[in-house]
């Protein structure tokens, strides 16, 4: 009886040990939760920032991890060869494969040409800005409608004169960052 009483007598204190630790934990990692967020928050609105200036100088690539057919059937795909390309006045639109030979030199298609329309809606509620502008290429004429987060998080799906479209899905940088090679023009 006398080591039963000092048993119940261990496993509560240390069943109260347990819930003050615990309780500290909490309390930290709470502190700690609101501390993230409103770092993740002032780091949003900088970068929000820092792309309006990329944005507005027309200097930017859209590099694909993903292209999105007109079924929604999504492929993953290099981002090196597949990428929406701004800079200044012209444009360039190419999709490629690592494992297969195309008009274009790297299993795709690439359509470079000049920007005709060009308009740039910033979004400061949602941290986000749409963007439509056309390309006349040599292989044809195409909108392209772009969203972009401030994580860098971009979608642009490119329509031309024929029904059909193709989405891009992937992460916006700046010109001077990209890694994409660029193939030959497909006539």
């Amino acid at each position: 009886m006398k080591r039963l009483k000092r048993n119940s007598w261990i496993l509560l204190l240390a069943t109260g040990i347990l819930f003050i630790t615990s309780t500290g934990f909490t309390q930290d990692s709470k502190e700690g939760k609101k501390e993230r967020k409103e770092e993740r928050k002032a780091q949003l609105l900088a970068n929000f920032n820092a792309l309006d200036t990329v944005l507005n100088e027309k200097g930017f690539v859209l590099e694909a991890d993903f292209l999105i057919n007109y079924y929604g059937l999504r492929y993953h795909v290099p981002s090196s060869l597949n990428f929406v390309k701004v800079d200044a006045t012209k444009a360039i639109l190419q999709t490629g494969s690592d494992v297969r030979f195309g008009t274009n030199g790297v299993g795709g298609v690439t359509a470079e040409g000049t920007i005709g329309s060009w308009k740039l809606e910033k979004n400061p509620k949602n941290l986000s800005y749409s963007l439509h502008f056309s390309v006349t290429t040599q292989i044809g004429s195409y909108d392209v409608f772009m969203t972009i987060s401030a994580d860098n998080h971009a979608l642009a799906t490119i329509t031309g004169l024929t029904p059909g479209r193709l989405t891009y899905d992937g992460h916006l940088v700046a010109l001077y960052n990209t890694r994409t090679f660029k193939g030959q023009n497909t006539i």
